[in-house]
């Protein structure tokens, strides 16, 4: 004689749990497929820039490009050779003041501040780091350009270099947070002050995921534009000194040339695109790495 209808000789019956789970898998593929459209979604712009780009600027990959100066109006030809030396010029410079500053601050937050003084600060890195480029390039124009009575390198370096700066000192920061506190406590264990803990074992160990930081910084600085317009007067000759009015740059060529009713300066523009694209992707790969090689 059966029990009922949930149990048949004893034993559960199995035409209800076969119903339950073929129900959770019809939701769970459903919502896996829901989620895989959406990413599809976000993915879509990135590959439509990319591939507009590519498309628009691959013709003019030559040669030419990266070793003769931008043309004038009316020129045929020319590159973006001077361009790129400027661009290396004023993201080395904003490297030089702004990775110093910016590992230092970040060593300071993790190992010697109070909690106190470290949420503040953390507070106003954040904020630093979601300032509009253009408000930087205008606080640039007024401390530097005013201050020198004209525009420079310098100005152009010390702009690139404030918008470089909360990237470095919190990737720092959370660097050596990753740090393990047992290798701190065995350092001091064997009679190591704090400081050579820090300098001497700590600090190498977090260097990887230090460099991370330093090459997304170059990666944001390399593109920026707006700092640059109130900063560096561009020019399509090769730079003459490290502390020079005109300076050419990718970023402000870019902008120059696609406003341009010149179809010849419209490619550069493309291809100048394109380089810098490819520049950012590089140092995503870089960073990727020192990332993954300082996984903890």
């Amino acid at each position: 004689m059966t029990s009922g209808t949930t149990e048949q000789n004893g034993f559960p019956n199995e035409s209800i749990e076969t119903s339950g789970s073929n129900s959770g898998n019809l939701i769970e593929k459903l919502l896996t497929g829901i989620a895989f459209f959406m990413l599809g979604l976000a993915i879509l712009p990135l590959g439509l820039v990319i591939s507009y780009v590519i498309f628009k600027g691959l013709s003019r990959f030559n040669l030419a490009l990266f070793t003769e100066i931008p043309p004038t109006a009316m020129q045929e030809g020319g590159g973006v050779a001077s361009a790129i030396v400027g661009t290396i010029l004023l993201v080395g410079l904003a490297a030089v003041i702004s990775v110093p500053i910016g590992i230092g601050a970040g060593i300071y937050l993790s190992e010697f501040s109070s909690k106190k003084i470290a949420k503040w600060i953390r507070f106003a890195t954040n904020v630093l780091s979601g300032v509009p480029s253009i408000i930087v390039g205008i606080f640039a124009y007024t401390v530097v350009v005013l201050t020198m009575d004209k525009f420079s390198t310098l100005a152009g370096g010390f702009a690139l270099a404030i918008l470089m700066l909360p990237i470095i000192v919190r990737t720092t920061d959370e660097a050596l947070q990753l740090v393990p506190q047992e290798v701190r406590w065995a350092s001091v264990g064997v009679g190591a002050s704090s400081f050579h803990t820090v300098l001497q074992i700590v600090i190498p160990a977090a260097i990887p995921a230090i460099l991370t930081g330093i090459t997304l910084g170059v990666a944001r600085a390399a593109g920026e534009t707006a700092p640059l317009l109130f900063t560096v007067i561009f020019a399509q000759s090769w730079p003459d000194r490290i502390i020079d009015e005109t300076v050419p740059s990718m970023s402000v060529l870019i902008y120059n040339f696609a406003t341009a009713p010149y179809e010849n300066q419209q490619e550069i523009a493309w291809a100048a695109s394109l380089i810098l694209i490819l520049l950012v992707l590089f140092a995503s790969i870089l960073a990727r790495y020192f990332g993954q090689k300082g996984t903890y």
